[in-house]
């Protein structure tokens, strides 16, 4: 540890690892806008070629990222990208989701949005359309348009307390009347190896605006590195450390764990990296891709559906809390029906859905008490009366599945 505690105050920028950690990352990234530096974060690798010939050399060359989160991506949606850098992921996007699409880049290093701004024009003419854009903002703060805060301030410069507090009141008023992301506006968050680099203290607020800005039953694809234990004091508070992905990385179990208290549900981890890129100190430090789902929050109401777990484990748990035992009919509210039955879902050939015979409209439906976690008997679908007797001669058995 000695020797990376020299290290890094050499490398810091008044010599003796002190310093905000908000100014190290912006110091550090508007270096990487100007000069390519190969350890600024894990070499990504694994993009698919076909996007990347529409994509400036210089682009290509000044990003970094730990992973891809853009190949889960689909034809017209819409997309926001935290962090956006140079554009890279956004330029991949934008021809994943195609004319139809949209894409947004949210940075706050000027030196990165300019890199990636500059290009805005050749790649729209290469792709034969223009369906992205750049924007300055704090992830942690998607409703502030910084862009249009900083021509505020450029009319109205602060020089006391009161221009202080006006420039406060014009940043509330943008937030609350011309939010740069609305709320339940985007189809798909994706973000690469950034996240890290918000303070400890603002990632709270980071999870809740992802979860304010998507759309019911949109998901967030999350590159980032994490670690498998906590780092002592001495890693956590070097602002060099900080800004290149190490300090700041979520501990595995605690970056799932954000997402659920946040409200998502389905939170999976798609990719992980066998070896760490970096062990410092006995400490591991890999990239890791997770996505979550939003569309759990609401009232629960009851249509006699049911849902029977496929297996192969005995017993599962959802986010809610639900346990559902493997071959057994269990009692769901319709949105949670909704949910696990999904093709698109996160819970896709798990579940079989068993809707009742005679259906139940929302309007007759009754409150549901989703923490009871009851079977559904099978009447309760066919109905008391139900005394149908029927052989189905003709059906086909070519699956083996009727006889």
């Amino acid at each position: 540890m000695r020797e990376l505690t020299e290290q890094t105050k050499a490398s810091s920028p008044n010599g003796n690892g002190a310093g905000g950690l908000e100014s190290a990352v912006i110091a550090r990234y508007r270096d990487g806008a100007a000069e390519v530096e190969p350890a600024l974060c894990c070499p990504a690798a694994g993009y698919d070629s076909r996007y990347l010939d529409a994509i400036p050399q210089e682009v290509l060359e000044k990003d970094y990222g730990c992973g891809d989160p853009s190949r889960y991506v689909e034809e017209g949606e819409t997309v926001l990208d935290l962090g956006s850098g140079g554009g890279k992921i956004c330029y991949i996007l934008a021809q994943k989701t195609g004319p139809a699409g949209r894409v947004i880049g949210l940075d706050f290093n000027d030196a990165m949005l300019d890199l990636a701004r500059k290009y805005e024009r050749d790649v729209a003419e290469r792709l034969g359309y223009r369906n992205f854009a750049f924007h300055k903002a704090r992830i942690q703060d998607m409703a502030l348009d910084l862009d249009a805060a900083g021509a505020w301030l450029r009319e109205n410069p602060i020089h006391d307390l009161e221009g202080m507090v006006r420039y406060t009141e014009y940043c509330d008023w943008l937030r609350r009347e011309r939010p740069l992301v609305e709320s339940s506006s985007v189809d798909v968050i994706v973000s690469n190896c950034v996240l890290n680099l918000v303070e400890t203290g603002e990632k709270e607020h980071l999870f809740a605006e992802m979860f304010r800005v998507l759309r019911r039953g949109g998901r967030a694809v999350i590159s980032d590195i994490v670690c498998d234990e906590d780092p002592p004091p001495e890693i956590l508070h070097d602002p060099h450390l900080w800004s290149g992905c190490i300090a700041g990385a979520f501990r595995e179990d605690d970056f799932l764990r954000r997402f659920e208290n946040a409200g998502f549900h389905g939170v999976e981890i798609l990719s992980r990296s066998e070896q760490p890129w970096q062990t410092i100190e006995g400490i591991e430090f890999r990239s890791m891709t997770v996505q979550a789902f939003t569309g759990k929050q609401g009232p629960c109401f009851d249509r006699n559906q049911a849902v029977v777990y496929k297996g192969p484990w005995k017993q599962v748990r959802d986010d809610d809390g639900h346990v559902y035992h493997r071959g057994q009919r269990m009692a769901v509210c319709e949105k949670t029906y909704e949910i696990l039955t999904d093709p698109e879902g996160p819970y896709a050939g798990h579940m079989i859905g068993v809707e009742p015979l005679e259906a139940v409209s929302l309007e007759d439906a009754q409150p549901f008490d989703c923490a009871a976690g009851a079977l559904r008997h099978p009447r309760e679908t066919k109905g008391q009366d139900y005394r149908a007797t029927e052989t189905n001669a003709n059906s086909d058995c070519s699956d083996g599945a009727c006889c």
